[in-house]
């Protein structure tokens, strides 16, 4: 009811058209995305884009961020071939408006990879995730969570493919960067200590594992 009465006083205040409008559409499109209210939230997404690309431009990074938006819903309920359009073009307007050396060309390179990494196009998504991964450490610094992400991903892309010596040590540098950014009992130190535990049950490693396992699931019953 908040973003709804935010997104009705802009409208009145400022008109239809307004880029305070397309924000206020992007963050109820956004919780209704969350809550898997896909068919709720594609029309918001898709308004707020129009305006952004009338109000700003084509080439705005604003629109960059509501072609994500609209690109994740999709990828989200396995559409990929509207995804990605949309994520190629975003990383496009994020390189033009924002240098190629720009966290958010991060995400959108990031975005791009995980569509590939979902389907199993692993080729198409490694370099991608290996140019996020570098913007990131140069952009945020080497400790930074968004670099955990990053190592996260690429681990998991290798993990994928049985490639175990070339997961294990980005997976324990996710794991001490968390470690150290967020708290030991932060969520994303439980997800990396899983990541991690299932990398040494696929390696016969069962009392490592076991370790892992048990600490994760300490922090997610803190977490609840």
């Amino acid at each position: 009811p908040l973003y709804k009465r935010a997104l009705a006083i802009c409208e009145k205040a400022l008109g239809p058209d307004h880029p305070s409008v397309a924000t206020s559409l992007n963050n109820l499109a956004s919780l209704y995305n969350t809550q898997g209210q896909y068919a709720q939230a594609e029309p918001l997404y898709k308004r707020s884009l129009a305006i952004y690309e009338k109000a700003l431009g084509p080439d705005h990074p604003n629109v960059a961020t509501s072609l994500n938006n609209l690109a994740l819903l999709y990828d989200t309920q396995g559409q990929y071939a509207q995804a990605e359009p949309l994520y190629k073009r975003a990383l496009a307007i994020n390189e033009k408006a924002l240098g190629p050396d720009h966290p958010d060309v991060a995400t959108s390179l990031n975005n791009l990879a995980g569509l590939y990494d979902t389907q199993g196009h692993y080729a198409q998504a490694e370099p991608l995730y290996k140019r996020a991964l570098a913007i990131r450490e140069k952009a945020l610094g080497p400790d930074h969570p968004s670099v955990a992400t990053s190592l996260n991903n690429l681990a998991g892309l290798y993990h994928a493919q049985g490639q175990y010596a070339q997961a294990e040590p980005l997976y324990k540098r996710s794991l001490a960067i968390s470690e150290k950014a967020l708290g030991p009992d932060h969520p994303d130190v439980a997800t990396s200590l899983e990541n991690l535990a299932a990398l040494y049950r696929a390696t016969k490693r069962d009392e490592e594992a076991e370790t892992l396992e048990q600490r994760a699931a300490r922090i997610r019953a803190i977490q609840r």
